[in-house]
């Protein structure tokens, strides 16, 4: 799909000295504006509600509420706005979480100026960047993690609607707030989901989810 212009870039980071180089990127760059450059996820969402730019790229390691959090109450309130993540973080439960959260791009810091710009580009017209090394990241760990026989079945309707909200990106508390029970009791079916699906973390298990369709 054809991307309009300028393409308005919203930046959330919060080291100066990176938040201002990317926006003077931003800005030099034909056929882009900077359309607001916020050091935290609580400022940037209070300005986006009321002027949403045609992108967003959110650091996921930022003071006060996470990249990760942010991301997700934006794709609840403006789901058509695309986020991409630019960080120096590559574990995996990270970058899983980061796109279950909604994010539609992944790169790294490293990235050179060019190639930021034309993720920019990729995003807003559907696509959805990610640095080399995480692309592979994301193709092993799909490739990797099969869900056992019999996995969905073997799963409670609690414990599925548990695994839903993990794969949504919500934290345990948050998951045990929005079940009204409390997080120790989370926190054990939780374990008896990795039980059930044989795996060991959290990125594990929302590869298999995702993979064997056991959540919808």
């Amino acid at each position: 799909m054809p991307v309009a212009r300028p393409l308005r870039v919203g930046i959330v980071e919060d080291r100066d000295e990176l938040r201002e180089g990317l926006a003077d990127l931003i800005l030099d760059s034909d056929g882009f504006t900077c359309s607001g450059a916020w050091a935290t996820m609580e400022e940037a969402l209070e300005a986006i509600a009321s002027s949403p730019p045609s992108v967003v790229l959110v650091d996921l390691g930022l003071p006060g509420m996470s990249g990760i959090e942010g991301i997700r109450r934006l794709r609840a309130s403006l789901p058509a706005l695309p986020t991409v993540v630019l960080t120096v973080y590559r574990d995996d439960e990270r970058i899983f979480d980061a796109l279950c959260a909604g994010a539609c791009g992944y790169l790294l810091k490293k990235t050179p100026a060019p190639r930021i710009l034309s993720s920019l580009e990729e995003a807003v017209a559907g696509g959805a960047p990610m640095s080399p090394e995480i692309a592979r990241q994301v193709v092993t760990l799909f490739t990797r993690f099969r869900p056992p026989e019999h996995a969905e079945s073997d799963l409670t309707p609690h414990e599925k609607r548990v695994l839903n909200l993990l794969v949504e990106g919500h934290t345990l508390q948050a998951a045990a707030g929005i079940l009204g029970v409390s997080r120790p009791t989370i926190a054990f079916h939780v374990r008896h989901i990795y039980e059930k699906l044989q795996v060991h973390s959290r990125s594990e298990a929302v590869a298999k989810a995702l993979r064997g369709g056991l959540v919808r």
